[in-house]
């Protein structure tokens, strides 16, 4: 084949440069950047999250942080994500494709497109329908883990209802909502001298790069340690009841749009934000519907078909004078059906969309028209209506929300510092931090 030595030891050469050359691309493209637990995060994984992340904080107009820093953010948030997607894994917790098609499909529908057209927009975004279903499936992932681990765990009682909304009562600001963020440089709970004189160090250049004009996300994105930094570290509107006594007298001092002095508590050094405010004491007066209903479920049994047939015949009867709730007694399949269908008062949103349509277009006493919804078909009666405050009723749903989402989140971050605590995490991207 060969024939000298030379052209063997030429031929030789030149494979080992080629095969070198493609070995040096593959490095390149599949190089760990952090290993965790039984996973790793590649460089081309954190290279395209930061792509995306970048994309959307240009879009919103938030200014970037300095690439270190937003590289950093970014594969703690990939780190933290790996490390809850392996223990669903190993939880046995899944999302089955056909709930992922379920999604997709909504999601496509919401932006108003079939799903050839969604997959071509993504196409033109340089995402794959592939990557975005993984993607997807992360997500419902997460926030089912999160569910399962956190949200049945976290408990209200009627006792914490009734003290969140004494103290609300006996604040002088309840009627005031703060919408605010916050930048969080944390501290160990235990911290040496020198980490807390850092942490010290840090929060005071956050606070000048706030003074000399820096925006607030940016100064949040490139210093903070809250999870949601890279979104301007935004908390939403809150009660005074729902802030800690410490951040609720820095805000009572300071006027929308202001920043605060640094905060000093037990977990780090803190700045707010004063967004915007707003009053949030006027009663909630909303009409109810006293109605009734009879209803015919569809099943294997039961046909579409045949099952408006059964309710045409009842409505026949009704229209013939018959009692409602003999008929509904008789017939229904709700477990109404024993109260003659009653329903009691209906507040707006108790139903589904279908029947309170119907149900809102009925006069006093009217009888509607077989209405087809998810459960099946109903014939509804209106009773009567009125005008009811439920502002007691709405504070305690309100209070129950806020006290649930703010134990939610603390136990949540519990979760995921003890997450990390327990895994093994080797950083390979130090130098560029």
């Amino acid at each position: 084949m060969f024939k000298s030595f030379s052209q063997f030891l030429l031929f030789t050469l030149l494979c080992l440069n080629h095969f070198s050359s493609h070995a040096a691309e593959i490095v390149k493209l599949d190089r760990i950047v952090a290993v965790v637990d039984q996973t790793v995060i590649t460089e081309q994984e954190l290279e395209g999250r930061i792509r995306t992340v970048t994309a959307q904080l240009t879009k919103q107009g938030t200014e970037l942080p300095p690439e270190n820093i937003l590289r950093k953010q970014i594969l703690e948030r990939l780190i933290s994500d790996a490390l809850q997607l392996q223990y669903a894994a190993q939880t046995g917790l899944k999302v089955d494709d056909n709930q992922l098609d379920k999604t997709i499909e909504r999601i496509a529908e919401q932006n108003q497109l079939t799903l050839t057209e969604f997959s071509e927009a993504l196409a033109k975004d340089g995402v794959s329908m592939r990557k975005f279903r993984a993607d997807i499936r992360s997500e419902i992932t997460l926030a089912r883990l999160r569910e399962r681990e956190i949200e049945s765990r976290v408990n209200v009682t009627e006792s914490e209802i009734d003290n969140f909304l004494t103290t609300q009562a006996s604040n002088n600001e309840n009627t005031d909502e703060f919408e605010i963020s916050h930048i969080l440089i944390r501290t160990p709970e235990e911290g040496a001298t020198e980490e807390i004189q850092k942490a010290k160090a840090k929060v005071d250049e956050a606070a000048q790069a706030l003074a000399q004009g820096t925006s607030f996300a940016k100064v949040s994105a490139s210093f903070s340690d809250t999870p949601n930094a890279l979104e301007g570290g935004n908390l939403g509107w809150k009660t005074s009841t729902q802030i800690p006594a410490l951040f609720l007298d820095a805000l009572k001092t300071m006027q929308v749009g202001e920043v605060s002095a640094p905060l000093r508590s037990p977990n780090g050094f803190h700045i707010l934000k004063l967004t915007n405010k707003r009053g949030g004491n006027s009663p909630l007066v909303i009409e109810q519907t006293h109605a009734r209903h009879i209803l015919i479920k569809l099943s294997e049994v039961m046909s579409e078909k045949e099952g408006k047939q059964k309710m045409d015949g009842i409505k026949e009867r009704l229209d013939n004078n018959e009692k409602f709730e003999v008929l509904a007694r008789q017939f229904s399949e709700d477990g109404t059906a024993s109260n003659g269908g009653d329903l009691g008062w209906v507040n707006p949103g108790d139903t589904v969309p279908q029947f309170e349509k119907a149900m809102n277009e009925l006069k006093d006493n009217q009888i509607s028209e077989p209405i087809r919804s998810p459960f099946g078909w109903h014939i509804i009666q209106v009773l009567e209506r009125r005008k009811q405050d439920m502002s007691k009723e709405a504070a305690r749903l309100k209070a129950r929300k806020e006290i649930r989402t703010r134990k939610g989140d603390e136990a949540y971050q519990d979760w995921i510092r003890e997450l990390r605590d327990r895994a093994y995490v080797e950083l390979r991207l130090e130098d560029k931090f």
